[in-house]
């Protein structure tokens, strides 16, 4: 009696176990009964009926990352590259996951791969490195479009390494360095010239503002020379004017006669001592014609 009670138990924890079906969060399950597709369960507790239905598939509705492997292209300059990758999927219909294809994972990896070298072929090397945006919205367009009956949808791809050649990396490095070289000579040059154009403008400013001196300097001499010359003149008006007055001042006539007589003895004198030859006029000895003749002069002048 305690056995039949035993398996009766069993039993009843089985069919429960069967019945209920509790999906994940993020998750789908596929029910079939008797083998045909019945429906989706959805997360949560889920009753289905035991030995009529059956889990067939369990899909993650999770964005699911998948490796691309290594692959050889041939680019439009045939150069052989190698590429690989790595593309973001997702299901978005479970039941097309399940029945529309057997391995949708495999058939997304084949479809970039061969999507890839299509798309490499159409560039040169050169640019496969500044394409890559190109390239991957290309792949992704394509794989999604197949993917639709596959109840996958394609987020994104993306290129992980392209690497050509060891040969055509030499070329390129050697290309890169001589690039290099030719833009350091084009610095060079444009530092020197720049430098030449300072120092010409440097001499040029410099002969500009040596000159600018100069005229100032000459123009100040002159401007000292013409107030010199002008001090001088206002000078001997003033003493011709003074001695004016003083001649017309009482005894003032005798004074110039007299002043007269020393100026002309004095400068004979000096005349005799510059040379031993010396020429004296006939009247020399009668002083008084001579001062009366200057005098006259004097006279004349006022």
């Amino acid at each position: 009696m305690s056995y039949f009670f035993v398996t009766l138990v069993v039993l009843a924890l089985v069919v429960v176990f069967s019945t209920v079906k509790v999906v994940p969060q993020q998750n789908a399950y596929v029910v079939e009964r008797l083998g045909k597709f019945f429906a989706v369960l959805q997360p949560g507790v889920n009753f289905i009926i035991p030995f009529v239905d059956r889990v067939a598939y369990k899909h993650s509705l999770k964005e699911t990352a998948l490796d691309i492997p290594e692959q050889i292209c041939i680019t439009r300059d045939n150069v052989q590259v190698r590429v690989d990758g790595v593309i973001f999927i997702q299901i978005i219909d479970p039941q097309k996951a399940s029945y529309g294809i057997s391995d949708y994972r495999f058939a997304v990896s084949q479809l970039s791969q061969t999507t890839m070298r299509s798309e490499m072929g159409k560039i040169e090397l050169d640019k496969t490195f500044e394409e890559r945006t190109t390239i991957n919205q290309a792949v992704v367009a394509s794989i999604d479009e197949a993917a639709i009956g596959w109840g996958v949808k394609v987020l994104r791809y993306e290129i992980k390494n392209i690497t050509p050649p060891q040969t055509v990396l030499n070329a390129m490095e050697k290309q890169m360095q001589a690039e290099r070289e030719k833009r350091a000579v084009i610095l060079e040059s444009e530092g020197q010239k720049q430098s030449a154009i300072n120092v010409a403008e440097g001499q040029k400013q410099k002969v500009v503002l040596e000159s600018e001196g100069v005229r100032l300097r000459q123009i100040n001499e002159a401007a000292g020379q013409a107030e010199a010359i002008k001090s001088v003149a206002d000078a001997t008006a003033e003493s011709i004017q003074k001695i004016a007055l003083a001649i017309q001042t009482e005894g003032g006539a005798s004074a110039v006669q007299l002043r007269v007589a020393e100026q002309a003895v004095a400068q004979f004198g000096n005349l005799a001592k510059a040379t031993n030859t010396l020429i004296l006029p006939a009247n020399f000895g009668d002083l008084s014609s001579i001062v009366a003749s200057a005098m006259t002069v004097v006279r004349k002048v006022e």
